[in-house]
């Protein structure tokens, strides 16, 4: 099954910083993540994850939002931009947060992305805009904590991504095992 969508901005940063930046492209290496952000890198990189193990494997090489959370978040008041939230790819037209674990995203001409996981919202979204860890999160019907802010991926093969690309997905073979926070 193939779902179509297509890349709203593309952003990278070399420092730690909450935000990123809005870029022409990115270049996105296998194995690494995107060339010159913080986040590249075999060995995880998050601040967090490093200090309880550097060991591990970094499953958050790219970070990609869905630009309808930032439509949602701007009917509750807030006003979220591509990058804002420190992903690396803003995307539209794909239902991201349903994606099972596995599948894959094919980017303009040769990028491929592999789905890992959620990303878990965090304090730092509070300090950003207050009351928006809140708007990002809620809750399904049996109570379980739906995280709204992306997913992250690995990359499996690399490519240089730009605004206006489409994006196809290829869903793994069933059974679907869904996303959890990474």
């Amino acid at each position: 099954m193939t779902r179509i969508g297509h890349v709203i901005a593309v952003a990278r940063d070399d420092e730690h910083r909450f935000s990123k930046q809005i870029v022409a492209e990115i270049k996105i290496v296998a194995g690494l993540g995107v060339e010159g952000d913080a986040h590249q890198g075999r060995q995880v990189k998050h601040r967090s994850r490093v200090k309880a193990d550097p060991s591990q494997p970094n499953l958050r090489q790219v970070h990609l939002i869905h630009a309808e959370l930032f439509d949602e978040l701007e009917s509750k008041g807030f006003r979220v931009r591509p990058a804002d939230l420190g992903e690396n790819i803003t995307t539209r037209g794909i239902d991201l947060l349903s994606l099972p674990k596995g599948a894959l995203l094919r980017i303009g001409g040769a990028a491929v992305l592999e789905a890992t996981g959620l990303r878990n919202p965090c304090v730092q979204i509070e300090q950003f805009q207050p009351g928006l860890l809140a708007a990002v999160l809620d809750r399904a019907p049996g109570g379980q904590l739906i995280r709204k802010t992306g997913i992250m991926t690995v990359v499996r093969t690399g490519g240089t991504v730009r605004q206006g690309d489409s994006i196809e997905v290829e869903l793994p073979s069933p059974p679907y095992r869904p996303l959890d926070r990474v």
